[in-house]
């Protein structure tokens, strides 16, 4: 069966030295220093340790056939959002990281899908650097789950929606630059609290600022199974019920009427949450995603879904069907010769 996982993350294995380029620091760096291996700077600051699955698509194509995993959606890591620089700079890093996420698609198009990154501080640059992902073979874009402290209702970023729904292009929102970080300095906290809380505060700033009112049309997946949002939708509808004058000021729709209108991808790492969320929206608004290739992912793709007492037609479209209909895809991009299930007969 078809697996498309639709959270994954690359870099190149080269980057310029943007802190040099454009005389300020607070850029990522790589210092590969040994084989297959790489330190993410942040100037002298060390951020991450990757491996050369980060950047090499052919060790990811031979990872993937361990897993019977056979398409990837490739976006850049959310600490190369990079949204506090000047515009211009961040847009000539999103137009590097974009040139080479379209290369590999090029160069892999059964095996890749890509999603662009925008320099979001700046509307137009956005729509601009929007048009032309859409022209180099990208499916779509992955946004962060706030523009330095501005949330997702705010006016300013509508243009850049407005454009992407004109142009059929999915969005992937991720979190990064967690809310709250200042108090959680230990135990990995901004990953195992904070960005939970970053995408359902993203979630709930889309549906209280009335943009999947204002976009009917706009295709958003989020990231980690939507983070806390899907365990607190009830207390997030009932404060919308009891308090309207807070709740209701920008959009009078109860939060509940969007459920089944955006989706999310299947990392919650656990069985019964998985089948709660499929509960809440269904099959056919939650698609594969592993977070590969780092740690806190889903480190064999596909086998939570695998797992679960579902029908084949389910799982097809957990594993599948539904990364097709948020891209745009159809299942006979990747499987030429492919009789598709009823379920999956319009994608």
């Amino acid at each position: 069966m078809l697996k498309i996982d639709i959270h994954t993350h690359i870099i190149p294995e080269h980057l310029p030295r943007f802190a040099e380029k454009f005389g300020y620091g607070g850029f990522v760096h790589l210092e590969h220093h040994k084989p297959c291996c790489a330190r993410m700077m942040i100037d002298n600051r060390f951020f991450r340790e990757i491996e050369s699955n980060c950047w090499d698509p052919q060790q990811r194509i031979r990872e993937c056939a361990d897993w019977n995993l056979q398409v990837q959606v490739l976006s850049t890591i959310p600490v190369m959002f990079n949204y506090w620089a000047k515009p211009s700079d961040t847009l000539a890093i999103a137009q590097f990281l974009n040139d080479h996420i379209a290369a590999i698609v090029a160069q892999y198009p059964q095996r890749f899908v890509g999603l662009g990154t925008l320099p979001m501080q700046d509307a137009t640059l956005s729509i601009r650097e929007l048009e032309r992902c859409m022209k180099i073979g990208l499916r779509g874009i992955q946004i962060g789950t706030h523009i330095n402290g501005i949330n997702l209702s705010e006016p300013d970023v509508f243009p850049i929606f407005e454009a992407a729904e004109d142009l059929g292009a999915a969005i992937f929102v991720h979190p990064w630059d967690m809310i709250g970080k200042e108090r959680m300095s230990k135990y990995w906290l901004p990953w195992l609290v904070g960005m939970p809380a970053e995408t359902a505060l993203a979630i709930c700033s889309m549906i209280f600022g009335g943009v999947f009112e204002r976009f009917p049309r706009l295709r958003v997946a989020f990231a980690h199974g939507g983070g806390s949002f899907p365990s607190t939708v009830g207390r997030i509808a009932h404060g919308f019920e009891v308090r309207p004058d807070l709740c209701a000021v920008d959009n009078n729709v109860n939060p509940r009427d969007y459920l089944g209108k955006f989706y999310f991808d299947s990392l919650v790492h656990e069985p019964n949450m998985l089948d709660y969320l499929v509960n809440l929206v269904g099959t056919h608004r939650v698609a594969l995603g592993t977070d590969y290739p780092f740690p806190l992912g889903e480190l064999h793709p596909g086998s939570l879904i695998e797992s679960m007492p579902y029908s084949d037609s389910q799982k097809a479209q957990l594993l599948h069907g539904t990364a097709l209909e948020w891209l745009h895809l159809s299942l006979h991009d990747f499987v030429p010769n492919a009789v598709a299930s009823p379920i999956l007969s319009q994608y």
